[in-house]
């Protein structure tokens, strides 16, 4: 059933500086990360239509690149980068939810594919928002993942210095992606791939079982 918490919420600063930064997200990521989205989203089956969510769609950076064979529903919690996203929409059909993507508005298996570009290591509760993807996609379908993580046993220690910080006005610098997935079940990861920034950034396509 579809989860009526709101999570994000809790964090009002992190809402707060999605508002400040919305008009200056794209000029910092857009270019950098063009090629890595790009691989990513070939991950999207495109022999047979189907529902996609756009879990964390932010300024809708990906919307370009998508088939439009697809029927999307493109969800954020913040309303100015919907804004900037809707003009980016051109030829596809798709469907805008103001909404948390720890706490999605929608029923189980109600999707056919996913798309987590860039969310995982944003929300407060990275496992919730994994769980919240796997309970909405039906079984069989994938969950397309692009994001900043680190290994297993990775020191990093500046950016585990900078995340008390980062994590609060923008993103989290600590999200070690296995340990997430061990707490989702029912999820086989099929691709993992270094798509960006030496293999810091990766492309990883789940299927639920």
């Amino acid at each position: 059933m579809a989860n009526t918490d709101q999570p994000y919420r809790k964090n009002p600063l992190l809402r707060l500086s999605y508002n400040l930064i919305a008009p200056l997200y794209d000029l910092a990521i857009e270019r950098p990360l063009l090629k890595a989205r790009t691989s990513s989203l070939l991950s999207l089956p495109s022999e047979v239509a189907g529902k996609v969510l756009l879990s964390g769609a932010g300024t809708g950076l990906d919307l370009p690149l998508l088939p439009q064979m697809h029927r999307y529903t493109a969800l954020d919690f913040n309303a100015a980068m919907l804004s900037r996203a809707r003009p980016r929409d051109t030829g596809l059909q798709v469907d805008w939810v103001l909404g948390d993507s720890m706490a999605l508005p929608f029923a189980d298996a109600h999707f056919d594919h996913a798309v987590l570009h860039l969310i995982l290591a944003v929300v407060p509760q990275p496992v919730q928002c994994l769980s919240e993807a796997a309970r909405t996609v039906k079984p069989g379908g994938t969950i397309v993942i692009l994001d900043k993580f680190l290994r297993p046993r990775q020191h990093a220690w500046l950016r585990r210095a900078l995340n008390p910080l980062s994590r609060r006005i923008a993103t989290r610098m600590d999200v070690v992606f296995e340990e997430v997935l061990r707490e989702v079940p029912g999820l086989q990861v099929t691709s993992d791939m270094p798509l960006f920034a030496g293999g810091w950034f990766r492309g990883i396509v789940l299927r639920k079982e």
